[in-house]
């Protein structure tokens, strides 16, 4: 015959034996709930993946010039370097652009007959000068010289051009210059005016020969700008003092000179076959 106390621990011992069977069951399953959250983030991962690689460009592009429209932001033009496009020679030379870097596009021949043409060109523009200045009485103001800048028109002995040890343009070098400027405004080609002086040293207000060269050639600059109608982005104007002299000796004359440089514009492989002329 069995006490009645421990037939009441016995109830208890299997009620907690199932109770803790239950609990055991209830967590056993939870890890399914989390592993169904992550196979439907990684879902939907995949899906936008696709959806992105599957983009339709017209839309995209769309799509992107109004947002940047919308936040302000303006989209700028490059152009594709890499495609190695090539300028045409002739249009090359009509913007003064370099059609090749090195020339290596054009043949040996194709170069000389460029430089012949352009040195044909140079001629005729010193001619068309000459002739300008013997229509106003000045067959000597000047002298010319080709290379491979272009034409070099020489205004020697600059003190027949400027007041002694000053930057003001004498009346006949006004003259000069007035009709130096409408050839040179027609040629449409870019202008270096380069002021020189000889050794002597200049005396108030100048302290050096480099603010007198520059000072004088600054002079013909403006007078080239504001009668002539060069425009200013073309032109340009620079002293070197007494660093590049003409003569060491003798007559120091042709050191005091302005020189007014038009610069061709071609490429530097066509330049550089420009014959050296002095006249």
């Amino acid at each position: 015959m069995s006490r009645p106390g421990s037939s009441r621990a016995a109830g208890r011992s299997r009620r907690r034996r199932r109770s803790a069977q239950q609990g055991h069951s209830e967590n056993s399953e939870r890890w399914m709930a989390s592993y169904m959250d992550m196979v439907t983030v990684l879902m939907c991962l995949f899906i936008v993946l696709y959806a992105m690689s599957t983009v339709d460009q017209d839309k995209f592009a769309a799509l992107r010039n109004s947002l940047a429209t919308g936040f302000g932001v303006q989209e700028t033009q490059f152009a594709d370097t890499a495609e190695g496009i090539v300028v045409p020679a002739d249009m090359a030379g009509a913007q003064g652009l370099l059609s090749t870097g090195t020339g290596e596009e054009l043949s040996s021949e194709q170069l000389e007959a460029m430089a012949s043409a352009e040195t044909r060109k140079l001629l005729k523009l010193k001619e068309q000068i000459q002739d300008a200045l013997v229509e106003q009485g000045y067959p000597d103001a000047a002298v010319y010289r080709i290379d491979q800048r272009g034409l070099t028109v020489r205004l020697v002995s600059a003190e027949t051009f400027f007041v002694p040890n000053s930057a003001e343009l004498t009346r006949q070098a006004g003259r000069i210059i007035d009709a130096i400027g409408p050839v040179l405004k027609q040629a449409n080609l870019n202008i270096a005016v380069e002021g020189f002086a000889d050794v002597r040293q200049p005396v108030h207000p100048y302290p050096t020969n480099w603010e007198l060269s520059a000072s004088r050639a600054t002079g013909v600059l403006r007078v080239l700008v504001e009668d002539g109608g060069i425009k200013p982005g073309r032109i340009s104007s620079v002293g070197y003092g007494d660093a590049r002299p003409l003569k060491d000796r003798g007559d120091l004359s042709l050191n005091r000179r302005v020189d007014i440089v038009v610069l061709s514009n071609k490429s530097e492989a066509v330049r550089e076959k420009l014959p050296e002329l002095d006249g």
